[in-house]
């Protein structure tokens, strides 16, 4: 039999032509060295001082080498008044040892005793609280960074920064320290952060670099290196550049980490159980730009339960990696969108070592991630031990990137597994991206990616193929995009997440964020439509499609939010839908509106609400779905919040209530020990859970994990009667040795 070749369509023409056209801009955007930036960036240079007698981090520049040291030079205001001078003056100066870079940031403050600082657990949230950010590109490669932050109460934060801001990986903990101090002049940070913590090529002298501070009471933001409103903190590429470090030790690249865990379970089901179990963690850089990672044992007692959804869809919900081994180095093995809004991830680490929400021991896993000969590379491989659910099992993904421009790159991907049954599974394919922050000359952001992706399986043949494309111009003032993929009815990537499939998707955004001088106090207004379509590839029919679209949607200068949506909606059941217990959904189509308003008050406060309601049709009825949460935080150690979501449905099949309701609870001893506890109650799986944890850090690396967890059932539908289901007890000792 001959194989006919399809003729191009008209679309697949068009795509052709775009992107070539899109090639040719962006090579002659960027064609000057390679290196074209704005002008504050390009401005933006300091020099390290070398200290000469010991530095002890304290929060205090009493030591000579402080007082000698130059300033990096002028912080100014990023937001809200773009370019102009701080309304705080901020000191940074910059030192370093044969060991460590020290960073003393002195934030003056007019009015010290409004200084906001509310918590100061790792990495703690500190959206709320005036802050310190660091952002170090030692490789130098203006792409990838480390991201280090505090807060007045000491927190400890930091994560890695991936492809210029395109994921930010908070889970990631380096070893370093920070010591913070309030004063009448305003508070002090000095920071301490290891130089094996780093990693940088033998004999380079110069870093990348940036600082913010953030004046909460006044939402100000000041920025050291291109203070732009169009431009994040995350975006690598536009970093200032620090020089002088010089003669100093990165030693073997040798850390390892060896632990013991004890877990004991107490089961109404399955009876009990204790085990004690030794493992470790190896971390070697072959090469400063190449990291070689190994588990044994792998252990995840210390790993947070996943916060509670209820699925009022046809389609699975997107649970986040929160187990450290796979955060590690994560972004190396990353296919372009792969968050929660991505509608193709090919690889979703949490096929590895989970299958229906129980774990899989995972024996042993290696990583390989880095970068070689202008290649970023990424490599893993784990094998997973039998048991009653499944047989062992081996996976293996391999990753390759080719950075091209500036903010560009070309990329493949491979997986190898299956972690629920015996047959052969294989996903590859490529992707692209290319980006800039200089669009037609002018310092805009805009952006072109695309992908195409295959699967081999042996149950399923043929119409196994994903592909798509999206354009982008992500601005303060205009933030459009449009995307465009196809996932065809066998696509399926067994070790990948893909909510859907055999559908073609359709989507546009334009937001028209304008800040207007004097209107209400308002600070920024953001106008939002959004129109996404799914089209069912087998009936050739829309499936359906959602219009969103915020006409009031404001906030103000105290931080406040308040927004009003209005949301008209198709959908098309092929076939039947159960959408909660007992009540399911005929195949037919469905037409309904949804209106919504929220209202935020302003995180900086020591209450804090966030409400959501919606009301209108829903499928065949009615619904009125309402979301409450609040916070509230007595600094400097304690901070608890609730958060209600509740769905009132009455429909022609049946009526339901979806309830979830989460509760969390904090208390930090200090920034190295801190107790968190979370609560959650379903009334979909009538079940309650908490999980209380403890952390303390004995130092930098080396670590104590407490956890307990309780389960219960509920004894009768809608009753406050529950009766307990499992104890979980775990402890796990963690110490670092670094070589």
């Amino acid at each position: 039999m001959v194989e006919r070749r399809q003729p191009h369509t008209p679309l697949k023409r068009h795509t052709l032509l775009v992107l070539l056209v899109c090639c040719f801009w962006f090579a002659d955007t960027n064609a000057s060295g390679l290196g074209v930036r704005s002008a504050a960036a390009e401005a933006t240079r300091a020099i390290v001082f070398r200290a000469a007698s010991p530095i002890t981090v304290d929060g205090v520049f009493d030591e000579p080498d402080w007082k000698t040291a130059e300033p990096i030079g002028e912080i100014r205001q990023r937001d809200p008044h773009q370019g102009e001078k701080a309304s705080e003056p901020t000191e940074v100066k910059l030192l370093y040892d044969r060991q460590n870079l020290y960073i003393g940031v002195m934030c003056f403050d007019s009015d010290p005793k409004h200084i906001i600082g509310t918590q100061m657990s790792r990495d703690a949230d500190l959206s709320a609280d005036d802050r310190i950010e660091i952002l170090i590109d030692s490789f130098r490669d203006r792409r990838n960074a480390l991201y280090f932050a505090t807060n007045p109460l000491g927190a400890l934060v930091d994560a890695l920064i991936i492809e210029n801001g395109q994921m930010i990986n908070k889970e990631w903990d380096a070893i370093w320290l920070v010591r913070t101090r309030r004063t009448e002049q305003g508070w002090s940070a000095e920071f301490a952060i290891p130089l094996k913590s780093l990693g940088f090529h033998r004999g380079q002298q110069a870093w990348g670099f940036n600082f913010s501070r953030t004046i909460k009471r006044k939402l100000e933001e000041d920025r050291w290196a291109s203070p732009r409103l169009d431009l994040a903190f995350f975006q690598v590429s536009e970093a200032g550049e620090i020089a002088g470090v010089e003669d100093i030790e990165q030693g073997s690249g040798l850390d390892v980490r060896p632990y013991v865990s004890h877990k004991v379970l107490r089961d109404s089901n399955i009876g009990n159980d204790a085990s004690t179990q030794p493992g470790a963690d190896i971390f070697y850089n072959i090469a400063p730009s190449l990291k070689w990672t190994t588990t044994i044992n792998t252990d995840f007692a210390e790993t947070e339960v996943d916060t509670r959804q209820i699925n009022l869809t046809r389609f699975p919900l997107f649970f986040p990696e929160k187990r450290a081994f796979f955060l590690e180095s994560a972004g190396a093995l990353n296919f372009l969108n792969s968050d929660e809004e991505a509608d193709v991830i090919p690889f979703f680490s949490r096929r590895i070592g989970l299958l229906e929400g129980e774990e899989v021991p995972m024996l042993a896993g290696t990583k390989l991630t880095g970068k070689v000969r202008g290649y970023d590379v990424g490599l893993l491989a784990a094998h997973t031990r039998a048991t009653d659910l499944v047989e062992a099992k081996d996976f293996l993904v391999a990753r390759v990137k080719r950075n091209i421009l500036k903010q560009s790159y070309v990329g493949g991907i491979f997986t190898s597994g299956d972690p629920a049954g015996p047959a052969f599974s294989r996903t590859s394919g490529g992707d692209f991206r290319l980006f800039s922050s200089r669009f037609l000359g002018k310092d805009q952001n805009f952006g072109v990616d695309g992908f195409l992706l295959k699967t081999w399986n042996e149950r399923l043949k043929g119409k196994n193929n994903s592909f798509g494309f999206g354009v982008r111009y992500p601005n303060d003032l205009w933030n459009l995009s449009i995307d465009w993929k196809q996932i065809e009815e066998n696509f399926r990537p067994t070790l990948g997440f893909v909510p859907r499939t055999d559908v073609r998707k359709l989507s546009i955004s334009a937001e028209f964020n304008p800040r207007p001088e004097d209107f209400l106090d308002v600070r920024q207004m953001f106008h939002l439509f959004s129109f996404t379509r799914f089209t069912n590839l087998t009936h050739n029919q829309v499936e359906g499609w959602r219009v969103y679209t915020s006409p009031i949607n404001f906030t103000f200068n105290s931080g406040d939010d308040i927004q009003f949506n209005y949301a008209p909606q198709f959908e098309r059941l092929f076939e039947p839908f159960e959408i909660a217990r007992g009540v399911t959904l005929p195949v037919g189509n469905y037409r309904f509106t949804r209106w919504g308003l929220e209202i935020s008050t302003a995180s900086k406060r020591r209450w804090q609400f966030d409400n959501a309601w919606s009301v209108g049709p829903f499928w065949s009825g009615h619904a009125s779905q309402f979301e409450t949460g609040f916070q509230y935080k007595v600094a400097p150690h304690f901070q608890t919040g609730i958060t209600l979501k509740q769905t009132f449905a009455r429909l022609t099949e049946g009526n339901f209530v979806a309830r979830v309701l989460v509760l969390r609870a904090d208390y930090s001893v200090s920034p190295l020990l801190t107790f968190f506890n979370l609560v959650q109650f379903d009334n979909q799986g009538t079940s309650l859970g908490w999980q209380s944890r403890v952390r303390w850090t004995l130092r930098p690396g080396n670590d104590v994990f407490l956890v307990f967890s309780q389960g219960w059932l509920q004894d009768v539908p809608r009753g406050l009667s529950f009766h307990p289901t499992d104890t979980r007890i775990a402890g796990k000792v963690q110490y670092t040795f670094r070589f």
